[in-house]
């Protein structure tokens, strides 16, 4: 089963389209983090304006440095010994789509732990974006029944796992690490 819902959603990903899905957190609506035309679909889709940025989901820190340029060493501490999902802002993004940079430069980064998540990552060997399925400006769906119809009408494929799950689940937390180490917290 998760291996067929990862294959549908990987060739959605590569054509450019958006899936909603399943993560650590909350449903996401995911694309392609290097494809500028997928990206603006999703901030058309949520009607949020793009000089808001969205966070991108990596598979391992090893990655990383493929996207940020310089790693303030206390981030690889921060992601072996967090409990709850959490997802750090870096300076220095690159080899992303432009649109999904913030203006300062900065790209908001988690390594989901979560088997759908991982996997499809590792076999699209590209970053995917990760951002709360709503429209903009209205609550965070908590769980996959408190996703709008408008949200799973707009996306290209809606993966089929996990939608019975009623559990409520919360946002990742959000750190913005500076250069030197220092960091402050976006979202608890």
């Amino acid at each position: 089963m998760i291996k067929e819902e990862i294959n549908k959603a990987l060739e959605v990903l590569k054509n450019g389209g958006i899936i909603l899905y399943p993560t650590d957190t909350v449903w996401g609506l995911g694309c392609d983090a290097t494809n500028e035309e997928a990206v603006a679909k999703i901030f058309a889709l949520k009607n949020r304006e793009d000089s808001k940025s969205l966070i991108i989901l990596i598979d391992t820190e090893n990655k990383l440095q493929s996207y940020v340029s310089e790693i303030p060493d206390v981030a690889y501490d921060l992601i072996e010994y967090t409990e709850k999902p959490l997802t750090i802002i870096y300076d220095g993004a690159k080899n992303l789509a432009q649109n999904l940079i913030n203006d300062d430069g900065s790209i908001a980064i988690r390594i989901p732990k979560h088997d759908f998540c991982q996997q499809l990552i590792q076999r699209f060997r590209k970053p995917i974006v990760s951002t709360s399925a709503n429209i903009s400006g209205e609550p965070t769906p908590a769980n996959f029944s408190k996703i709008s119809e408008e949200i799973i009408d707009g996306v290209d494929y809606v993966v089929d796992l996990e939608q019975e799950n009623l559990e409520e689940k919360q946002s990742s937390t959000i750190i913005k690490l500076g250069a030197g180490g220092q960091f402050a917290f976006i979202r608890k």
